[in-house]
């Protein structure tokens, strides 16, 4: 490590409830931790580690491709907010159970967390004034705004302002609908899958492409989700190549099995849609994704002992099998959670990173368009270091906004502009 860090941080354990302990690590802002917001910081998964997002994403300093040592990461969130990482449900990365029954919903997650930000407020009771906002990235697009929901509503005194979903899934309905558009639009599928696509899902100028009643119209749907995922596509940034070989890791199938579920109940002879787990991806967790290093790192002794990590856990992975396998979805669309938050005058930023194919931006676009609320901008660039970094569109208290040329992971692949637009929004300033 060639450099010094000019903030504190603590890592240890937050009680969710009897016997489930939250792995967390907090770091101080580099500005003003006093007046600073703090920030929670949570991935998706449902079952992948939020230390991803420190060590790859928005956190002070990342790991080395050799595993071994550290650089700094100069657009760190932390440069002007308190950056709390949590490590939720018990069962992923170093976040762990007494009685190692893993078994979690959507709701569950939701209190356990809730739990958790209450005591990590007991513990740092100096923070509990400082505005506060809720992050998730992924399948964080239903992690956040339930946790926000409780926050908004609970009775612990936290100064809570808004919250922000990067890259979520936040309808699986319009994110499986919309994917169809992106695929074709990116010049993925050709003409004629794509009349057919047409002719088999569509009539009167509608497609219906998540839940057809026609086996053909399906039978299609399955080869478009094929190209887009199993022909070696990097499905989380287009663009980008494929890091890692071409082995899969089931922790990723499982949470990836959450999306397309109407299309694989189609037993028509398609692998995509025969296979037990459908989803083949290329490398790492997620696919195509190197998360080595950042396994070696945390893995190292002197490392988990730093991190008061107690030595019977057993080796942090980026995500958990156990948890994906025994997670239950309850919301298909967080549509009235929005509608409540944002009624109680809460802000709301809703970002992609326009080229990722998980949780793609036309789902989110029109995920916001359908909350009914009236457009108080036009649909606008917005512009970060004399270059248009993106669109957005406000709506009231919600603001819609993509950041060009970015995947899924949006402060890892375009850090300058995420930066950009992490300050804005918690200074609820101009994109």
């Amino acid at each position: 490590m060639t450099f010094k860090p000019n903030y504190r941080q603590w890592s240890g354990y937050l009680q969710a409830r009897p016997g489930k302990f939250l792995h967390y690590w907090f770091v101080t802002s580099q500005r003003d931790p006093v007046k600073d917001p703090v920030v929670l910081w949570l991935n998706g998964g449902p079952g992948c580690s939020s230390l991803d997002g420190f060590l790859s994403e928005n956190g002070p300093f990342h790991v080395n491709d050799n595993g071994a040592t550290l650089y700094e990461n100069t657009l760190s969130w932390n440069k002007i907010a308190n950056l709390l990482y949590l490590e939720s449900p018990a069962g992923v990365g170093y976040s762990y159970s007494d009685d190692q029954k893993y078994e979690t919903d959507d709701d569950q997650v939701a209190d356990d967390n809730y739990k958790a930000l209450q005591s990590f407020f007991v513990k740092f009771p100096n923070f509990t004034q400082n505005d506060f906002f809720i992050f998730g990235e992924s399948y964080g697009g239903i992690y956040a705004p339930t946790l926000s929901l409780r926050v908004a509503t609970g009775s612990a005194k936290i100064n809570f302002k808004g919250f922000a979903v990067g890259n979520g899934l936040s309808s699986f309905a319009l994110n499986d609908q919309t994917l169809i558009y992106f695929g074709y639009y990116h010049g993925l599928f050709g003409e004629d899958l794509w009349r057919d696509l047409n002719i088999n899902c569509c009539e009167k100028g509608s497609c219906n492409f998540y839940n057809s009643s026609s086996e053909m119209c399906n039978k299609l749907v399955t080869m478009a989700f094929h190209i887009m995922y199993e022909i070696g596509l990097n499905e989380y940034a287009l663009y980008l190549d494929c890091e890692g070989q071409r082995r899969s890791h089931r922790g990723y199938e499982r949470a990836m099995s959450h999306l397309f579920k109407n299309c694989r109940k189609n037993p028509q002879g398609h692998k995509f849609s025969d296979r037990a787990t459908p989803f083949v991806s290329l490398g790492e967790v997620p696919p195509c994704i190197n998360s080595t290093a950042q396994m070696n790192w945390l893995n190292r002794g002197d490392v988990r002992k730093a991190l008061h990590i107690p030595d019977t856990l057993p080796p942090w992975d980026i995500c958990s099998d156990i948890v994906g396998e025994h997670y239950t979805n309850l919301y298909t669309t967080v549509k009235e959670v929005y509608l409540k938050l944002l009624s109680l005058g809460l802000r709301a930023l809703v970002y992609n990173g326009d080229t990722d194919m998980a949780c793609n931006f036309l789902g989110d676009q029109w995920f916001v368009e359908d909350l009914g609320l009236k457009a108080t901008t036009k649909y606008q660039s917005w512009i970060h270091e004399d270059q248009i970094a993106g669109f957005y569109q406000q709506f009231g208290n919600i603001t819609f906004l993509t950041v060009k040329g970015a995947g899924h992971m949006v402060p890892q692949w375009a850090p300058g502009p995420a930066f950009h637009m992490f300050q804005s929004f918690i200074t609820n300033g101009f994109y």
